[in-house]
C-alpha cells in the first residue's frame, strides 16, 4: 500500500515521534523511506544547494544519523536535504520521489499561532493527492 514514505524532519526532538511511528509502519508495509529535512536558515535560503554553514553541516550529519537508524532496523532509507520554504519543498519532493504517504510531526500550534506562523502541515495536506499522516509531538 505504501511503497515509499516521505518522512519530514525538522532536526528537533519532535522528530522522535514520527521516526518511531514510521519505523513500525514501514516494517509492516515493507516500505522504503525518504527522509527529508528542509534547511531554511539564511545561508540555505540565500545560496540553496551551494550553502556552506555550520547549520548545513549539522543538518547533513543529522540526516545521515537518522538514515543509519532506519537502515540498521532493516528499512531501506535515503536522505535528502532541501533548501527553501518547507511546505513548497515537501510538496516538490512528494512528486519527485513518487511517494505514497507523507509522514510529519506537528508542533500543535493552534489558532493565532497558525494564523501568524502559517502551517506547513496544512499547506502540504491541501496540496498533495496522497495520504498525509500527521502525528502531534508531545
Amino acid at each position: 500500500m505504501y511503497d515509499k514514505i516521505l518522512v519530514t524532519l525538522d532536526a528537533t526532538p519532535t522528530d522522535r515521534a514520527i521516526i518511531e511511528h514510521v519505523k513500525a509502519l514501514a516494517r509492516i508495509m515493507n516500505s522504503r523511506v525518504v527522509l527529508l529535512h528542509v534547511a531554511d536558515g539564511w545561508a540555505a535560503r540565500t545560496f540553496g544547494a551551494d550553502a556552506v554553514s555550520p547549520e548545513i553541516s549539522e543538518d547533513t550529519a543529522y540526516l545521515q544519523e537518522v538514515q543509519n537508524e532506519f537502515q540498521s532496523a532493516g528499512i531501506p532509507a535515503e536522505a535528502e536535504l532541501a533548501f527553501g520554504e518547507p511546505g513548497e519543498q515537501i510538496i516538490r519532493w512528494v512528486h519527485e520521489k513518487k511517494c505514497d504517504l507523507v509522514a510529519m510531526s506537528t508542533h500543535g500550534h493552534r489558532f493565532v499561532a497558525d494564523l501568524f506562523l502559517g502551517s506547513t502541515s496544512r499547506r502540504v495536506r491541501h496540496s498533495v493527492r496522497i495520504p498525509v499522516l500527521l502525528l502531534r509531538a508531545k
